[in-house]
């Protein structure tokens, strides 16, 4: 009995040295909540509480440039506090911007902060090539480090002409051609068409030519020319304002002649299905005839 009076006066002791506490199995905190044998006062980590730097969740994460342009890729960080934002290139886990310092020779990184905006840190390449596009890193200097990734995709505006590279037209129809343009971060400001080397001009003598273009996402013009005529032949280019060009070979046709030569198809000509469908048919009897005998 007296040994175990000791054991419970250093249990005690040690306890209020330690400020730790003793809960049963069966006890219940302030509130009448079981302990289950748990510290019920210990608090737990509730991650909306966080307080420190935060990402704004409106930040772009997919970013277009055009080739030659500006590409600019903007970080915004609330909470920094006394932190550091930094720019990293994962192609090459290149550090390129710490804070408003530029760490790397080519000249055509600039780290970007104003006062103004304090919670935005700008990533700007200027004169963005192909070999720039890729996974960019913004890091926060927190422990551990807290970071999102942006992805700079750097494009080419491309224009094509539907139907090409030939197009066959009857004399006397529209010859109706077709420029598509396409990843191009603004619509083209103008697209001139040729006819070989000259600008097609819409109050010629001639008549009868007219464009219409809808410009978007993607851009697309019509060039309409009328009553087609063997002179209408040749080259013609679309040539958009932001993209390089592209051409076909327009063939206007004087007389009957194959559907695919019409269409710039590979397909079979009217009577070349007729005579198809007859030499079929005939095969077909011959051997049902055979069958019956």
């Amino acid at each position: 009995m007296m040994m175990l009076s000791c054991v419970l006066m250093v249990l005690v002791y040690t306890a209020d040295k330690t400020g730790c506490s003793y809960q049963s199995h069966g006890g219940s905190d302030k509130n009448g909540a079981g302990g289950g044998g748990r510290d019920v006062n210990a608090v737990k980590p509730d991650a909306n509480q966080y307080s420190g730097p935060q990402f704004d969740p409106e930040t772009p994460r997919n970013v277009t440039a055009l080739e030659g342009k500006s590409a600019y890729l903007t970080c915004k960080v609330k909470n920094l506090d006394n932190k550091t934002v930094s720019w990293i290139r994962h192609r090459d886990i290149h550090i390129l911007t710490v804070g408003a310092y530029t760490y790397t020779s080519d000249q055509r990184f600039q780290a970007i902060h104003h006062r103004s905006h304090s919670d935005q840190w700008t990533l700007h390449i200027k004169w963005a090539q192909k070999r720039d596009a890729g996974i960019y890193e913004c890091q926060v200097s927190t422990q551990p480090v807290r970071s999102i990734f942006v992805t700079l995709n750097v494009v080419v505006p491309s224009a094509s002409i539907s139907g090409g590279p030939d197009i066959h037209v009857n004399e006397g129809s529209t010859i109706n051609l077709t420029c598509i343009v396409k990843f191009s971060p603004e619509p083209p400001s103008y697209i001139f068409w040729y006819h070989y080397d000259e600008v097609i001009s819409y109050d010629s003598l001639r008549g009868g030519v007219s464009v219409v273009t809808e410009k978007g996402d993607v851009t697309v013009s019509y060039l309409l020319i009328q009553d087609a005529v063997q002179a209408d032949s040749g080259k013609y280019t679309c040539n958009p304002s932001n993209a390089d060009l592209s051409s076909v070979v327009v063939h206007v046709l004087n007389g009957e002649s194959p559907a695919a030569m019409q269409t710039g198809s590979a397909g079979l000509s009217n009577s070349s299905i007729t005579i198809l469908c007859v030499m079929i048919l005939s095969w077909t009897f011959t051997r049902t005839d055979d069958q019956l005998r």
